[in-house]
């Protein structure tokens, strides 16, 4: 038996729409736990310091003016920031940087590696960033070893064995050549700016106006261009392709229990 339904039991008030869902207030590490990387953050702090000392070494031994002003030396100064930020937020257990900045960074010094060892390195006169003319020796070595092939080696490994795949986007290649483009201009207009005749007027010889002309530079910053771009699409490619060096577990805060009984 049941109770009988009252006859003048109210109407329930229509809804007059759905209701909204307050914003949550709980951060993501509540949900997410961080994790730090504390050896991750060491290798990247030394590379950082490693960048930072070949730059010092060669503001000692040359104009400082010149020597900032070749992209070796911004690259590395480049690669010195990203890696000293990155160091600390995986120290600190925090969110990696844009993959936008790292894959920069590592496209500038893979670049600054390749253009010195197949074009420069074997020229002559003698390439050097601080003035010399003779063979390079002792600290001028030393700081030419670290900032062309010591950094971009341990930038390529840190990109491969200590960073997630798959994060640097197709899209990105083309923001990347922006660098290089302004650099070109740079160098065009610095080279204006000092007298004909005087020594370091254009700092690589391939973009040496007074050399070649305006036409056969262009047609080679035209193909260094090219060559650029199609290495950020690989360095893209390769980082979707490789293995996965990083597996976080993600753990979340609420944890499912089975059912009693």
């Amino acid at each position: 038996m049941t109770a009988p339904i009252p006859r003048d039991m109210p109407d329930l008030p229509a809804l007059s729409g759905m209701p909204s869902l307050l914003p949550s207030s709980v951060p993501a590490a509540a949900v997410v736990t961080p994790v730090r990387r504390p050896l991750a953050a060491v290798y990247r702090f030394v590379v950082a310091l490693t960048a930072a000392a070949g730059v010092t070494l060669d503001l000692l031994l040359g104009s400082p003016v010149r020597v900032l002003s070749y992209f070796t030396i911004q690259s590395n100064i480049l690669v010195a920031v990203v890696f000293a930020l990155s160091a600390r937020r995986a120290w600190k257990a925090g969110r990696p940087l844009r993959p936008a900045w790292t894959g920069a960074t590592l496209l500038y010094i893979t670049i600054t590696a390749l253009v010195y060892h197949l074009l420069l390195a074997d020229a002559s006169p003698v390439f050097s960033m601080t003035g010399s003319t003779s063979a390079l020796t002792g600290r001028q070595w030393i700081s030419n070893q670290i900032l062309h092939t010591v950094v971009p080696v341990a930038v390529l490994l840190d990109w491969l064995l200590l960073t997630p795949r798959g994060r640097l986007r197709l899209r990105q290649a083309a923001t990347w050549l922006l660098y290089p483009l302004a650099y070109l201009l740079f160098s065009f207009a610095r080279g204006e700016l000092i007298l004909p005749g005087t020594p370091g007027r254009y700092l690589y010889p391939f973009l040496d106006v007074g050399l070649h002309s305006y036409k056969n530079v262009l047609a080679n910053a035209l193909l260094l261009g090219l060559a650029f771009y199609g290495l950020a699409i690989l360095l893209v490619a390769l980082d979707h392709a490789r293995p996965n060096p990083v597996h976080h577990r993600r753990k979340t805060g609420f944890r499912l229990q089975p059912p009693v009984g």
